[in-house]
């Protein structure tokens, strides 16, 4: 798996431990070994004009996704083909803020932002009250196989946005 971790916010950040959860999420979801992604750390400012470019929303956001392929998630078999799943693209200063407020570290909740971009990368959603459940239980169960903090900074983030 090919994982690019850039970090342009200037908030220092853990990049190695980024590519390692996201190449243990990946695995765990059984995206084929030779699928493409990109993280991007950024600073408040791009990720506001992101936020208002893609979503027509204000301010600066925690964690925007932008898929390339239709690379979906394997059963008992990994996806069949390798290909670009996409751009996360994370603000580190939201995040540091969330993680505050929700009484965990920032690693924990940049590792719950990492997961749900790429869960969204793998076509999940969380609009409707059935997707929001399986998509925020499978967030809890990754983050929980990776670092179990990290799994209460996804319970916690779960209250945040129901």
């Amino acid at each position: 798996m090919s994982i690019d971790v850039a970090n342009e916010s200037g908030v220092p950040v853990d990049e190695t431990a980024l590519s390692e959860l996201a190449r243990y999420v990946l695995d765990a979801m059984r995206v084929h070994p030779l699928a493409e992604l990109s993280v991007v750390l950024v600073d408040e400012e791009p990720m506001a004009e992101l936020h208002q470019r893609w979503m027509d929303l204000p301010g600066p956001t925690d964690v925007m996704s932008f898929p390339m392929d239709e690379l979906r998630p394997g059963g008992p078999e990994r996806t069949s083909d390798p290909g670009q799943l996409g751009d996360v693209v994370i603000c580190p200063q939201v995040a540091a803020r969330q993680a505050e407020e929700g009484g965990h570290g920032a690693q924990d909740e940049l590792d719950l932002l990492c997961t749900h971009g790429i869960l969204h990368l793998l076509g999940y959603d969380h609009g409707e009250p059935d997707e929001r459940a399986q998509m925020f239980g499978l967030q809890a169960e990754l983050l929980m196989g990776w670092r179990p903090s990290a799994a209460e900074a996804s319970r916690t983030a779960e209250t945040r946005e129901g």
